[in-house]
């Protein structure tokens, strides 16, 4: 589905997500994995696998598979059950986020007289419009 909008904000495309009973199992199934690895990693810290240097590895390695874990759990999720959607952005010049004119590149002084005196503020990036 897409609409023919050009404004700002608009939706350009939207697919809806596939939601397959699959995916679900799948994520079910790496929850359960992740959740025995946590437990597994908190069992080893409160038992102080983490003093001997065989045992610090094994902790570390579970860490490793929790994380590895988590991250094909966020895959598929994103994968399956979030619509891809893509909306209009303003397109914008190289210059225009930096300067509200390109006379004022070199900044604006607020002190007039002596040239000692005379200090430039800089507009780059924070000048409000």
């Amino acid at each position: 589905m897409s609409s023919s909008g050009s404004t700002y904000g608009d939706i350009h495309r939207y697919e809806p997500a596939r939601e397959s009973t699959a995916a679900a199992v799948a994520l079910v199934l790496l929850t359960i994995v992740e959740v025995v690895f946590v437990g597994l990693f908190t069992f080893g810290l409160v038992n102080g696998w983490g003093y001997s240097p065989l045992g610090n590895m094994y902790l570390g390695g579970i860490l490793a598979i929790i994380f590895v874990d988590l991250a094909f759990i966020l895959m598929v999720y994103r994968k399956e059950f979030l619509p891809d959607v893509m909306i209009v952005k303003k397109r914008r010049r190289k210059w225009e986020d930096l300067y509200i004119r390109e006379e004022d590149v070199d900044g604006t002084s607020f002190a007039d007289g002596n040239p000692l005196e005379s200090v430039k503020r800089a507009v780059y990036p924070y000048y409000k419009r």
